[in-house]
């Protein structure tokens, strides 16, 4: 099965087309409830959008990142959030956008390797329970996501409540550095 989880409207344009053109699987298109803010571009964001069909690739990078922020879905605006509060702290960043870990997983070893370099401080988000970005963080990192489900409010209250801001982006991220 293609799983795709984008992670703003061109994530979504891309995803649409990777499914459109899939005939060997089934496909679920995974779309967040509330509105999403587009993520940065320095040129054009649906070329860039294009790697999705390689499941995972660089959102953002400072250079030499001290720390790899990863997530799908809405939750990588949330650490294009927290990568701002660090980046006033003097952290270097990388952001990942990883709409699909079977694409990704599918790339070549040098390729994953490339956008998820071994060994660096990692960081997970995730709106599911941790354990699904455990094979992209690794052991060298730390997830935050939800052990239960079934909460029901305005989806800013739960963010607030939960702990999906840029603030406890920042503060977990901190904890591991």
């Amino acid at each position: 099965m293609l799983v795709l989880r984008p992670a703003d409207v061109q994530e979504t344009t891309v995803a649409w087309k990777l499914a459109m053109e899939n005939t060997e699987t089934p496909t679920a298109l995974i779309f967040s409830r509330q509105n999403i803010t587009d993520l940065p571009s320095k040129t054009d964001r649906y070329t860039e959008a294009l790697q999705t069909a390689k499941g995972g690739y660089v959102v953002e990078c400072d250079g030499h990142a001290d720390v790899i922020l990863l997530a799908s879905g809405s939750e990588v605006s949330t650490l294009v959030e927290g990568a701002a509060l660090l980046r006033n702290d003097g952290v270097k960043v990388r952001i990942v956008s990883v709409p699909s870990e079977g694409l990704f997983r599918k790339q070549s070893k040098e390729y994953q390797d490339s956008v998820i370099i071994p060994g660096k401080k990692t960081f997970g988000l995730t709106a599911g329970l941790p354990v699904t970005l455990l094979g992209l963080v690794g052991s060298n990192g730390k997830i935050w996501g939800l052990e239960s489900f079934g909460f029901s409010a305005p989806y800013k209250v739960l963010d607030e409540k939960l702990g999906f801001t840029g603030k406890n982006v920042y503060e977990q991220v901190k904890a591991i550095l």
